[in-house]
């Protein structure tokens, strides 16, 4: 890695909004290490690329301050970066529509916090930009219709899904949606150890078990063949790398099968076996040995950042609690047509901090 870094002359850093700033000064101390130069970045051009109204670093229990501080605006290294603007929605621009316009203008609205709050800090979604549906199983049915027919048509689970606030409600939805396919359910069980084998007795089996963290596979993993998942680390890249979205072909007794469902390697079959996992925003240091995957009918907004869909559903039944949470929601889609959201009244809370409009 070294060797080819030091041959880059350019490096492009995609959804660097999401980045902590000390990514990013740790990257410039390593290539001017390795370079042995001291100019910025060791002399490599590089090419940040991203929109300050999607959604910042996730900070586990932090504060507005923590999220902002840990952004890269807040980096010593900003003040070096030439800013150039891209104007044109891409997105809104290939459908051409005429409804899409609008679309986009309400969109960057969102994204600068310019819209209408009441007086219990909530907006209401204008009636022309989305679909408000009034319960979980309306807005199943919109996205997914037919699920229990149309899951074999792997283009068509490609272009939607449900993108939810929190884990827990992307849960319910997964498992939901999971259930209306037709064929058995498989259960893939991981092998819980703490790495400090002294800490064995304080922390046994089943309590490790229990544990469900986020960016971790569960303890039991239930899958069905068709249902579609996605990978939550990097395996083989650029073809297999975290976020990317499959279908299960064939499941196995230690590995399954699955197909890449979009982006350069659609149609790809691929085997994903199971792999030793160790979080690092825990207190103790667990390894779980488990299939690096989870379903993926619903996914958090957070994770939904840089996909594109045809359509896309919303549940707010649980606010957005975060920094352009609901701007990155609502923009997966291109038209107002193509977007269903589950809010009651059509209220829901829009976060948007001083960071996204300082220029």
């Amino acid at each position: 890695m070294a060797t080819v870094l030091k041959q880059c002359k350019i490096i492009i850093w995609d959804e660097c909004t999401m980045a902590h700033k000390h990514s990013l000064e740790a990257l410039n101390r390593t290539l001017k290490d390795i370079k042995n130069n001291d100019k910025l970045f060791g002399g490599t051009l590089l090419v940040l690329s991203g929109d300050f109204r999607q959604t910042l670093p996730v900070i586990p229990r932090s504060t507005y301050a923590d999220e902002i501080n840990a952004c890269l605006k807040s980096s010593t290294l900003w003040r070096n970066v030439e800013k150039v603007q891209l104007k044109v929605n891409m997105r809104v621009q290939m459908l051409q529509d005429p409804s899409a316009e609008t679309f986009s203008k309400q969109l960057l609205d969102i994204g600068d916090g310019k819209v209408t709050i009441d007086e219990t800090g909530c907006v209401k979604l204008p009636t022309d930009f989305c679909t408000i549906v009034d319960s979980q199983d309306t807005l199943i049915n919109k996205i997914f219709p037919d699920v229990h027919i149309q899951y074999l048509n792997h283009e068509w689970l490609a272009e939607r899904a449900i993108l939810a606030a929190k884990n827990v409600d992307v849960d319910n939805l997964n498992l939901k949606l999971q259930q209306l396919l037709p064929g058995n359910l498989e259960s893939y069980k991981s092998i819980d150890t703490v790495c400090d084998a002294s800490e064995s007795v304080n922390f046994p089996t089943e309590f490790l078990n229990s544990l469900d963290l986020p960016g971790v596979p569960p303890h039991n993993l239930q899958l069905k063949v068709g249902s579609p998942i996605i990978l939550l680390r990097n395996l083989n890249p650029p073809r297999l790398c975290n976020g990317t979205r499959l279908v299960i072909r064939k499941l196995m007794k230690n590995v399954i099968e699955a197909s890449i469902l979009s982006g350069k390697f659609r149609g790809e079959n691929i085997l994903i076996p199971r792999i030793p996992i160790i979080p690092t925003d825990v207190p103790i240091q667990l390894k779980r040995v488990q299939l690096p995957v989870r379903l993926a009918f619903a996914m958090t907004i957070n994770k939904s950042q840089g996909q594109t869909m045809s359509v896309c559903g919303l549940d707010l039944s649980t606010p957005c609690f975060s920094h352009g949470q609901l701007y990155v929601a609502c923009s997966r889609v291109g038209k107002p047509s193509s977007l269903f959201v589950l809010a009651k009244d059509g209220l829901t809370k829009n976060i948007v901090h001083a960071v996204a409009l300082r220029d």
